[in-house]
């Protein structure tokens, strides 16, 4: 009974003495660097998301309470929504974005990773030349490049019925950028690794595919989710190159809601506050990815 009451009371002193060891929240200092930075943050974020909001309660506006430019709707509708999805192209717009959108960057995923890939790991004659020659391409404005785009679209007919689809989507089919950021992330691959999947027989697309991609994924990752992003909001090409408007696209499609003399305000918000939705289930899905992916294009160099 003695040994058994010992062994209770000591066991009952190691425990307050855990306790007691168990660090104490210490309280923290008032700085106001830290507040000055609070409220600068605050500020920030209020300017980005009142123009969305203001965007999203103008859609709720009928058009006769636009000119009184108050922040709420005095009587909210639904008929602006209505009308934009059964007066307008609204839909094959929608669908012609998110078609373009996907195929360019699942495009981009496998390519960009790929040439990526082979300039990192192999050795080839004029590999320095090549290399220098895609990043130059970066110096080279979008704008200078549309009329060879365009004369080459016209020339093979890519300007054409179901062609223009293809004609919209081939500049992005590979990018410079992605090649660039693959390359320096393919770095954090162990070429040991590789050499052991040649030693078990493995083929060199092989090893690219079920080795070195799933090793990158975040970099494939953030690549996607910016060229999606850029593609979907892509409004000058498909502009010029789109003969039809039943291949337009949303961005392209929105811009008709204005006209010479009136613009259908209470629409362009609708048809904006609808095409934010992709890019808002993307940023929710994959918002770690989004910023792991900033972090890591600023590390990387």
């Amino acid at each position: 009974m003695t040994t058994s009451a010992e062994s209770n009371a000591e066991r009952l002193l190691r425990i307050s003495e855990q306790v007691a060891a168990k660090p104490t929240r210490r309280r923290t200092r008032f700085s106001w660097l830290t507040a000055l930075i609070y409220v600068l943050l605050s500020l920030g974020a209020v300017i980005m998301i009142v123009p969305f909001v203001w965007m999203l309660l103008t859609s709720f506006k009928p058009g006769t309470e636009l000119i009184d430019f108050a922040f709420l709707p005095k009587n909210p509708t639904l008929d602006n929504y209505f009308l934009v999805l059964t007066t307008s192209s609204f839909g094959r717009w929608y669908f012609n974005s998110l078609f373009i959108a996907t195929v360019s960057t699942l495009s981009v995923a496998f390519f960009d990773s790929l040439v990526g890939y082979t300039f990192n790991k192999f050795e080839f004659p004029g590999k320095t030349i090549i290399f220098l020659g895609i990043l130059a391409t970066l110096m080279i404005p979008t704008e200078m490049l549309i009329i060879p785009w365009y004369n080459m679209s016209v020339q093979l007919g890519w300007h054409q019925g179901n062609m223009q689809y293809w004609g919209i989507v081939f500049p992005g089919v590979i990018t410079a950028v992605g090649i660039f950021l693959m390359r320096q992330f393919f770095d954090s691959v162990p070429n040991e690794l590789l050499d052991a999947a040649r030693i078990d027989g493995m083929n060199e697309f092989g090893i690219f595919w079920r080795i070195a991609m799933p090793l990158v994924k975040p970099a494939v990752a953030a690549l996607c989710i910016f060229n999606f992003i850029g593609n979907w909001n892509a409004y000058l090409w498909p502009l010029i190159i789109a003969s039809s408007r039943e291949f337009y696209t949303l961005p392209v499609g929105l811009s008709f809601f204005r006209g010479e003399s009136t613009t259908q305000w209470e629409k362009i918000m609708t048809g904006a506050s609808l095409a934010t939705i992709p890019l808002l289930i993307v940023f929710i899905l994959f918002q770690r990815q989004i910023i792991k992916g900033i972090a890591l294009t600023g590390l990387k160099g």
